[in-house]
């Protein structure tokens, strides 16, 4: 006896917005399987497939947040895919939104704290998507602040309508999910001790991180994202703590993310610093917005993305103005140079260094450096100005800042320090100075042996490329077997 087919219901949600949106079913297919792409998934949907879904069958995996963000982009307003009828899933899509409201923020960037601190290997193969970088970047420039983030207390005469956020989209709360933590979390007041705490937290993690690569801590702070800082958003607390708590999260959130790139997590990557971005924008901290724009910028540089740096960038240096402290406007001017010299931009990236050591020269003691930039001082400017004439194959210059990077650089920068010495062995090779090259190179090889960085070891392996031209001279079989004795 053959089993009958599951019966289905039709899906008339999705009919609608169908006719609303004008897709024809073969269009609608084609536009998931273009943003599958962008997100390194081959799905091959066609108009059979939407025929089925509208019959009423469920589209598997992450196929319903795909559709939903089709009719999101086509229609100019938030759907999810209950909205479409559709089941909703664990989403790889999920964390590129920038959200509506404060509480639909912290919806989002929980669930990519439980995602991740559980054993989802798959969200740490998500691909980068350089598409991905233009709705967050536009709405956190041109959204305005939000009005209100208290929780748990009433609202002042007048609040509670929260205003829309860039791109048109209407501001509504979304529906509480029958998953989230609220019930457990609910009614416990956030102290200046709970975000001193974050604070203090976010010192330890950075300080590993530069020590000793984003994989050495990495899931022990996802780990205390998901159960300490959770809790304290769904807590309750006024507008001055309010700020305040979303700040700190905001911070580890993107020290999730800087980990997460350190390690090649790159998607995962790209997600924790669009949330970063909207939690700074909750805090109301147009600052710290900017450095996590930045933060997004270094990482398209090192995936190759030049003309995304430089966009991402820019968009920092409009939101903030010329109002921000020098150190940040260092900061802010050397990303952008980073970016150029991907592009081989020779005018616009020494214009760009140029600014930024300006900047520099103008900082004073006393000047009101957030804690955040404070790295930001004449070793990072050299080690800038050495990457990027390196790029542009400018290998005297190079050498040289890189040489006063290594002398100015604190010893606790160790993979600061390691790349570093990686761009001034690839300088000296450039310079024909193929015995020093190995031997720097040699010495990289061994403090990255010592990381848990897949950055440090690229870096190497880049060097590695470099030298394939010469490998039958002796100083390149020297650093090949000093590096084969590392095992």
């Amino acid at each position: 006896m053959t089993e009958r087919p599951p019966h289905h219901t039709p899906n008339r949600q999705l009919a609608a917005l169908i006719a609303e949106a004008g897709f024809s079913n073969a269009g609608l297919a084609r536009r998931v399987d273009q943003l599958g792409i962008e997100h390194g998934l081959d799905l091959r949907y066609d108009k059979t497939s939407v025929t089925r879904w509208l019959r009423g069958q469920q589209p598997r995996g992450t196929t319903p947040a795909l559709i939903a963000e089709v009719f999101t982009r086509r229609l100019g307003r938030r759907l999810s895919a209950q909205d479409l009828g559709l089941d909703a899933c664990a989403p790889v899509y999920a964390g590129l939104e920038f959200a509506a409201t404060p509480s639909e923020a912290v919806d989002i960037v929980s669930g990519l704290w439980r995602k991740d601190s559980g054993s989802h290997a798959e969200l740490r193969k998500i691909a980068f998507t350089p598409a991905g970088l233009v709705v967050p970047s536009r709405d956190w420039l041109i959204g305005r602040a939000d009005e209100r983030v208290a929780r748990g207390e009433p609202a002042p005469e007048g609040a509670g309508r929260v205003p829309a956020q860039g791109g048109g989209r209407p501001a509504t709360v979304p529906r509480q999910r029958r998953n989230d933590r609220v019930d457990r979390t609910q009614g416990s007041r956030v102290t200046s001790g709970d975000i001193a705490a974050l604070r203090s937290v976010g010192e330890l993690f950075r300080a590993l991180d530069h020590a000793y690569g984003g994989g050495h801590a990495r899931q022990a702070l996802v780990r205390y994202l998901e159960h300490e800082a959770e809790p304290m958003l769904r807590g309750t607390y006024g507008e001055a703590t309010g700020r305040r708590l979303f700040a700190a999260a905001a911070d580890l959130t993107r020290l999730a993310g800087w980990t997460s790139y350190d390690i090649a997590a790159h998607g995962l990557a790209q997600r924790y610093f669009v949330q970063a971005l909207r939690l700074a924008q909750a805090a109301g901290d147009r600052a710290y917005g900017s450095y996590v724009l930045v933060t997004m910028s270094r990482q398209a540089v090192y995936l190759g993305h030049g003309r995304e740096a430089v966009q991402l960038a820019r968009v920092a240096q409009q939101g903030i103005g010329s109002s921000a402290p020098p150190t940040v406007q260092a900061l802010l001017h050397s990303a952008e140079a980073r970016g150029h010299g991907v592009l081989g931009e020779v005018r616009a990236c020494t214009a760009a260094l140029a600014r930024a050591e300006r900047a520099l020269e103008t900082v004073r003691p006393g000047d009101d450096t957030p804690y955040w930039a404070r790295f930001f001082d004449e070793a990072q400017l050299a080690d800038e100005l050495a990457h990027c004439h390196r790029d542009l194959q400018q290998y005297r210059a190079a050498s040289q800042h890189a040489e006063r990077s290594l002398q100015l650089r604190a010893a606790g920068f160790a993979r600061s320090r390691l790349f570093c010495r990686v761009v001034l062995a690839t300088a000296r090779l450039g310079l024909g100075e193929l015995e020093q090259a190995c031997t720097l190179g040699a010495e990289a090889a061994l403090q990255a042996s010592e990381m848990r960085s897949v950055r440090a070891h690229e870096y190497v392996r880049e060097f590695e490329r470099r030298l394939e031209p010469y490998r039958d001279a002796a100083a390149v079989r020297g650093y090949q077997e000093r590096v084969a004795a590392l095992g």
